[in-house]
């Protein structure tokens, strides 16, 4: 079974992708988001050529090829390409075989606990309260991350004293039950990391993501070594030496691969395979209702070594307007502060034929 045509849909921030296979056998991908109208012109001229006539059902092999025909560009972009391709190779497998991704790995969906991902960090401590009480009492959610510090700020904060402010505010409104997480997003030094961190244990946080910046690995590691609460990391990275360095060098706690910006799954399994061998639990990076929280809960149902939760963003059209009308069915429904898996083959997901009709579209096909 070769692949015969490669089609894709797009805006500036998100692109779909389908594969047809020279018997007319489909599947369904996305490639990574944002800028995702720079993306297909990488998957159409850097990953197309290496992909079409191959065998579809060698993802492996794909996704090794192509970076080493490539390998004068070992950039992000072209992960966040490729990730299309082996996406929807995923699903052409599963609606092959009449299996949901996650009982091809070898997994069983289940009930996923998710927490309430805020994205927002221009918002006062006393709203972002409002916001998680109303999702807490609407959705059920019992784990909530939100924002600390300023996104890359070299130690500055949103504003003086919101950290301290937001962290208490928060601990207060929740209760000792809650699981709190934050995200720095890159904001401090080892030092201040340090000091904030203690702050946010002195408060019931358990889980401080991307304290440093996220390519100072040893400033991350100093940052574990002086906290009791669980510091992780990974979402930018997808150069498997670096994810190799995380585990050997104990980095971070948790391992936080981005489906999307690692090049699909095949690669991020990769990455839970060398955490899981390490000790080390895998939450995936899941930010936005676009395919991506949904290739993480296929995956999170497949991997022994699935991390507590699945991220789980409550930004709506005020925020993310792009993730709007993207599936006929949206497959993030929450009950109990938990989602489920779609019961249909594949990804279990159709992508909704109105979108595709307003998207910009580009084919590449055997000649």
């Amino acid at each position: 079974m070769l692949i015969q045509k490669i089609e894709t849909f797009c805006d500036s921030f998100v692109g779909f992708v389908r594969i047809t296979t020279d018997d007319g056998r489909q599947g369904w991908g996305q490639v990574s988001p944002y800028m995702a109208d720079i993306t297909v012109q990488v998957l159409h001229r850097q990953i197309a050529p290496w992909s079409l006539g191959r065998d579809a059902l060698d993802i492996d092999h794909l996704v090794d090829t192509i970076p080493e025909r490539e390998h004068k560009f070992p950039c992000s972009y072209l992960y966040r390409a490729m990730c299309g391709l082996d996406t929807a190779l995923w699903d052409l497998r599963g609606k092959l075989e009449g299996k949901r991704v996650c009982d091809l790995l070898g997994g069983t969906a289940r009930p996923l606990r998710a927490y309430a991902s805020s994205m927002k960090r221009d918002i006062t401590p006393q709203d972002e309260v409002r916001r998680m009480l109303g999702v807490r009492d609407q959705y059920g959610f019992d784990a909530f991350k939100f924002r600390v510090g300023a996104e890359y700020g070299h130690d500055k904060d949103e504003w003086p004293g919101r950290t301290e402010e937001i962290v208490a505010a928060m601990h207060q409104a929740m209760g000792d039950d809650a699981a709190l997480l934050v995200d720095a997003n890159s904001c401090y030094s080892a030092a201040r990391a340090i000091e904030v961190g203690r702050m946010l244990e002195a408060n019931g946080v358990s889980h401080f993501e991307e304290p440093c910046p996220y390519w100072e690995l040893d400033q991350t590691r100093e940052v574990r070594e002086a906290l009791s609460l669980d510091v992780t990391g990974g979402e930018q990275d997808f150069y498997m030496p670096v994810w190799k360095q995380m585990m050997t060098s104990k980095v971070v706690d948790i391992v936080q691969p981005d489906i999307c910006y690692m090049g699909g799954l095949t690669r991020t399994l990769r990455v839970a395979r060398m955490a899981e061998a390490a000790g080390l639990p895998c939450t995936p990076h899941s930010a936005n209702q676009s395919m991506v929280t949904l290739f993480t809960m296929h995956m999170l149902c497949a991997i022994p070594n699935a991390g507590k939760y699945l991220e789980f963003s409550i930004e709506g059209a005020d925020y993310y307007p792009w993730q709007e009308g993207l599936f006929v069915r949206s497959p993030y429904d929450v009950k109990d502060g938990c989602v489920t898996l779609p019961d249909a083959p594949g990804w279990g997901v159709d992508v909704n034929p109105a979108w595709l009709e307003k998207s910009r579209y580009q084919v590449s096909e055997v000649s």
